[in-house]
Order: C-alpha cells, then sequence, then structure tokens
C-alpha cells in the first residue's frame, strides 16, 4: 500500500498596508501633503467615482509584492470612493491613478526620485507633479495623448516646459509659482486653503448664519409685538 503525501495549499499572498516609510519628514512636507489631499478631495467630493488618496500603497500587478509605490498624494477616475488598506489595481478594474502628487523633503534623494518616475511612468501614470516646499521649485510631467503617441512615438511621461500658470487637464486645477510660494487653484478660481484655514472659513459662515438667525427671531418678535398692538387699537393685522 502506497502511503499519499498530504495535499498542500498555498498561502495566501500578502499585501502589507504599510511599507515602514515616514509620511512626511517635516511639518512643511506634511502641510504641503495634507493640503493637495484635503482640497482634492473637496473637489471631487461629490463624484463617487473618483478617489483620492494619501501615503496609500499602491500594487499594480497581482503576484508581485515588491512592486509597489506609495504617492503623497494619488487620484483615481473611475474608482469607487470607500476605505482601502492598498490599492490593488487588479481589483480596481485595472484603473492605474491617473493623477500622482510628489512633496519633497531634504531627504529624498535623486536615486529615489528617479525609481519613482520609472515606476509612474512604466505603471500608466498620466500626470505627476512634483513640489519642493523648500526651495519653492516645481516640476511636472504629462503623458502624451494618443494623436502625439502616433505622430512622435514617445508614449512615456514628458517634461511640461511651463509650468507658471498650467492647468491639470484632468483634475483642473491650475498652478501660480510666486517667489515665496505655490498658489493652487480650484476650476472655480478659488485657491486651495490650509486645513484650519478652512476650518476659519467654515467658522465664520456658521457665525454669520447664527447672526442672521438671530436678527430673523428679533424681527419675528418685532412683527408679533407691532400685530398685538394693532389688535389693541381693534385693527385686525392680518386684513391689513
Amino acid at each position: 500500500m502506497v502511503a499519499q503525501l498530504p495535499k498542500t495549499t498555498a498561502s495566501p499572498i500578502v499585501y502589507p498596508d504599510d511599507d515602514g516609510l515616514p509620511m512626511s519628514d517635516n511639518t512643511l512636507q506634511f502641510e504641503w501633503i495634507m493640503t493637495f489631499y484635503y482640497n482634492l478631495d473637496w473637489l471631487f467630493a461629490d463624484s463617487p467615482e473618483v478617489f483620492v488618496a494619501g501615503n496609500l500603497l499602491w500594487y499594480p500587478i497581482e503576484g508581485q509584492v515588491k512592486t509597489r509605490q506609495a504617492p503623497d498624494v494619488m487620484v483615481v477616475f473611475g474608482a469607487r470612493k470607500g476605505y482601502r488598506g492598498s490599492y490593488k489595481q487588479w481589483q480596481e478594474k485595472n484603473i492605474a491613478p491617473q493623477v500622482v502628487f510628489e512633496i519633497l523633503s531634504p531627504g529624498n534623494t535623486q536615486t529615489e526620485m528617479s525609481k519613482k518616475l520609472l515606476f509612474y511612468n512604466f505603471h500608466g501614470v498620466e500626470e505627476y507633479y512634483i513640489y519642493d516646499p523648500h526651495k519653492n521649485e516645481l516640476s511636472g510631467l504629462i503623458r502624451p495623448e494618443q494623436s502625439e503617441i502616433l505622430e512622435t512615438g514617445a508614449p512615456y511621461l514628458q517634461v511640461i516646459e511651463e509650468m507658471q500658470g498650467w492647468t491639470s487637464p484632468r483634475v483642473g486645477i491650475r498652478f501660480e509659482l510666486s517667489e515665496e510660494t505655490l498658489q493652487v487653484y480650484r476650476p472655480d478660481g478659488e485657491p486651495f486653503a490650509t486645513y484650519l484655514e478652512a476650518q476659519r472659513q467654515l467658522e465664520e459662515v456658521r457665525q454669520r448664519a447664527e447672526q442672521a438667525e438671530i436678527a430673523l427671531a428679533q424681527e419675528r418678535q418685532k412683527a408679533q409685538l407691532l400685530a398685538e398692538k394693532l389688535r389693541q387699537m381693534g385693527v385686525n393685522p392680518d386684513e391689513l
């Protein structure tokens, strides 16, 4: 009698949600990452098929655990909003993030950024923006349209020669670089706000609403007093 070896089952592939790297190296970098993330998230808040994420690991190929990248901010058109531990492209109708933002810190090396560019280039990113808030330097790359690819034979990300006043074809935001800092404008012309600025604006709106409500209540009270005086004088205010 021949003994049969027990069948072995392959262990499921684990795609870690954390690469062990810090989200940011300093407060300035963190502030800019959050500014891009929150403003883009607000911009597409009413679009259920636009997913915005910050520092989320993106795995483009099933089974290749080490092939991954965590953009500071990415925007994916065609992917539904919702919680994800990581972005596994094969589970997302194989849609690659179309727009990626990287905010540099003094600790970023040229080798590191070159690897990121190669990754985004190879895996289908359409627009790639890099901002260094410490040097106040902005650069961008864009993938040519199909007609341009056929004409030039260059399907890869190409450097945007002039970023001053550049408007993203995908997300519609406009970049303006001054001597001091970068200003980003939404499609409606309103500037990006930091989280703190947005909270202050919301508080101002809330206070104005409360003041308007108080003023309306005071006017109603005056109207009631006037109506009561008219009734005491034998006049029906409802007939006036």
